[in-house]
């Protein structure tokens, strides 16, 4: 299994994670997962999760006008179904990582 099909399982549950500290644009969401060392995700990558999880309801998108003019950005915030998702995902992950990191640590 690559490091890719492993990454997608997670990435909408790190996703939701960085909307629920606040609204976020998608290139700040890129560089959120950028400092937690998601170097591996493009923006190509996170866009149609984007999608998805907003026809899905867990996320609503609203235009803002940045303080500096130019053009309006996308930003995107979690709903009340995105934060149960959000509550749901931590949960599992908890349960798996601490399976996985069980199963590595054993000795042979």
């Amino acid at each position: 299994m690559s490091s890719s099909q492993i990454l997608k399982g997670i990435l909408e549950g790190c996703l939701l994670s960085i909307i629920a500290k606040g609204d976020v644009y998608g290139y700040e969401m890129m560089e959120k997962l950028n400092t937690y060392g998601f170097t591996m995700v493009s923006e190509g990558s996170i866009y149609p999760l984007l999608l998805r999880m907003k026809k899905e309801g867990l996320v609503t998108t609203s235009q803002k006008e940045l303080p500096s003019g130019g053009p309006k950005r996308k930003y995107y915030s979690l709903t009340g179904k995105g934060r149960e998702e959000l509550e749901g995902f931590k949960e599992k992950w908890c349960t798996i990582s601490i399976s996985v990191n069980n199963l590595l640590g054993e000795e042979d």
